[in-house]
């Protein structure tokens, strides 16, 4: 895949992962009044593990193995995204309006690209710099309560915390975004939406009507499933923090759909939240990066493109394979110098 090509795949990917997440906060906020915010945590990821297990199964899908030492990383990344984040994220939601917790949630870009950038090592410059600082100060305007009220707090502090647990979670995914992205999604919402169950049925929540397991189970499927496993595609292609960045219009939709469908009133810091939030975004859309870069000698597998224009694939193949065509295989890529513009994706993971 030529760079511009997997850039803006890499893009649309995460947009699309943003408008399917971002509906998921007023949709679950609907059914937080029919099931305890664990419980309704452990449906949401069921249904989104269990719909991609479908959907793989549909498709006939390959089966996947992880290298030994990326399992870890996946096991931390449900543990962080999967345990730790929704139940965070559900506790919070009980407490505060749906739209101003979709529009909180863009502290999950922030703390994505403070571990990206300085315990990950991925590159940042100044213009990132400081559109993570306008939604910073977005959030700040939007979760100040006017006075310091710790039960005023509570809510806000709490959904910050989802946002850091996910933050942990896509540091971690980015170490095995080269898998199956649908697969990844599957375990990840297999795995913690059944240790959610068990520990809500622990904790004496009780199962909630079908009609209301259904909806948290079609909410999940859309909402944490797909948008997952296009969130997956994204970090492979741009990189932790700029996939994050993108990913941070998923409030904007969230805090809209909330405002239509539970007639949320339209505030004054809520707007000035979008606002501030807004330029943040845009700051990120509009960033260019190219220059002289040195690639290593690296074999890895992962789905890819032959074209005239790629100078990172253009190992030989026995049998042949026609350029344009997707396939995987395990390959070698030879040392390379060269320029062209580029995210820090699973091929430009450089220093600067």
């Amino acid at each position: 895949m030529k760079p511009m090509a997997g850039m803006q795949r890499g893009v649309w990917a995460s947009l699309a992962a943003a408008l399917l997440f971002g509906g998921g906060t007023p949709l679950a906020k609907l059914l937080l009044a029919q099931a305890s915010p664990w419980m309704l945590a452990a449906l949401l990821y069921l249904g989104s593990g269990l719909g991609l297990g479908l959907m793989r199964k549909i498709q006939g899908s390959a089966p996947v193995r992880l290298a030994a030492d990326e399992t870890k990383w996946l096991a931390g990344a449900v543990l962080a995204g999967g345990v730790a984040g929704p139940v965070l994220l559900m506790l919070g939601l009980a407490g505060m309006q749906a739209s101003a917790a979709s529009l909180l949630l863009n502290a999950e870009a922030v703390f994505t690209a403070l571990l990206a950038w300085f315990v990950f090592r991925e590159n940042f410059n100044r213009r990132v710099a400081i559109g993570m600082l306008a939604i910073v100060a977005g959030g700040l305007v939007l979760a100040w309560p006017g006075q310091m009220s710790w039960p005023q707090w509570q809510p806000a502090l709490l959904v910050c915390a989802a946002c850091l647990a996910w933050a942990l979670d896509n540091n971690l995914t980015r170490k095995v975004s080269l898998a199956d992205a649908s697969w990844i999604a599957m375990v990840k919402g297999l795995a913690a939406g059944g240790t959610n169950l068990v520990l809500a049925l622990l904790m004496g929540a009780s199962m909630p009507s079908l009609p209301v397991v259904l909806g948290a189970a079609l909410v999940g499927f859309a909402s944490y499933g797909a948008s997952l496993a296009l969130f997956v595609v994204g970090l492979r292609e741009l990189g932790t923090a700029r996939t994050g960045a993108y990913f941070s219009v998923a409030p904007f939709f969230g805090a809209m759909l909330a405002i239509t469908l539970l007639n949320e009133p339209v505030t004054v810091p809520l707007l000035a939240a979008g606002l501030l939030m807004a330029v943040g975004v845009a700051l990120h859309l509009t960033e260019r990066h190219a220059h002289p870069h040195a690639h290593e000698p690296m074999a890895h597998s992962h789905e890819h493109v032959h074209g005239a224009d790629d100078a990172h694939h253009e190992h030989p193949h026995d049998p042949h394979v026609a350029p344009g065509t997707r396939h995987s295989h395990l390959h070698q890529h030879q040392p390379l110098m060269h320029s062209h513009p580029h995210f820090p994706d699973a091929h430009h993971r450089h220093e600067h």
